[in-house]
């Protein structure tokens, strides 16, 4: 049985990010989104346009962080190298808001980097740039008040993650505050491709559902088009990071992205196939 969103009197009514996603697994279509790190490559926008064109349903951010603490060496890797380049988050945000990409976009990054701009400030300036979402990995629900009510007034929508390991009663917690989309951790350990989806994403997700109708995305480990279409067999959509990524460092720019990102556009599509 699935659980119907219910917002108390002063929560804000979904959001743009919410709305998009909604609209599209409503229309029985299953949800993509691709995660680029900022700054990783000169052409990192041009990246971020061609996963849009292939058929991104939105698109995940990173802004790069010097202590990483979910992302394994393919991410950490790329933040590294944003790092060199000069990016920061203030040139991210800047760089965004000039990208016209035309499906939502979310931001993922750490706390500390919310921490030293001002909540309020750096919420206002996400909105400003036509962001609509945000994760902040380490932030635990038990100190997301300041962020979440900041991100909320300025219309900012804060993804929350549900790992395999989070128990029901926090499950359901984490969800009454999430807004989105639920981001649900396929696996245990930090990000990175993996040979196969795991035994996990089914129950993880099952949960999820349980405590809301929000989008369930799954994402971490999920590196093949198959291993997509295999967790949209139980998800609304997958998060896909460090097999794109790891692409980009290898030397593909944005014609890499449209192929890879195609593929796996049209392996959810054919899961989402009446009949299928």
């Amino acid at each position: 049985m699935t659980a119907t969103l219910v917002r108390g009197p002063g929560e804000s009514s979904p959001g743009t990010l919410e709305r998009a996603l909604r609209a599209r697994r409503d229309r029985g279509a299953k949800l993509l989104v691709p995660y680029v790190m900022a700054g990783m490559v000169p052409g990192w926008v041009e990246v971020l346009h061609a996963a849009a064109e292939a058929g991104a349903d939105a698109l995940e951010v990173g802004i790069p962080f010097s202590d990483p603490v979910m992302d394994g060496p393919v991410i950490q890797q790329a933040g590294t190298a944003a790092l060199a380049a000069g990016t920061t988050p203030q040139g991210v945000v800047d760089a965004l808001a000039g990208a016209d990409l035309g499906v939502p976009l979310v931001v993922m990054t750490y706390y500390n980097l919310v921490f030293r701009a001002g909540h309020r400030r750096m919420a206002r300036s996400l909105a400003a740039a036509g962001v609509a979402g945000a994760i902040l990995a380490d932030l635990p629900l038990e100190e997301l008040g300041p962020w979440a009510s900041a991100a909320d007034e300025a219309g900012v929508e804060t993804v929350l993650l549900v790992a395999p390991s989070t128990p029901p009663a926090r499950v359901a917690a984490i969800c009454a505050r999430c807004r989105g989309f639920v981001y649900a951790v396929a696996r245990m350990g930090v990000t990175g491709e993996r040979a196969d989806l795991g035994a996990d994403v089914a129950a993880v997700v099952g949960r999820v559902r349980d405590a809301t109708d929000l989008p369930v995305c799954a994402g971490v480990g999920v590196s093949t088009p198959a291993q997509a279409a295999e967790a949209c067999r139980v998800a609304d959509g997958v998060v896909v990071g460090s097999a794109l990524v790891r692409r980009l460092l290898e030397g593909g720019g944005a014609d890499a992205a449209l192929r890879f990102v195609g593929e796996l556009r049209q392996a959810l599509d054919d899961v989402a196939a009446p009949g299928h």
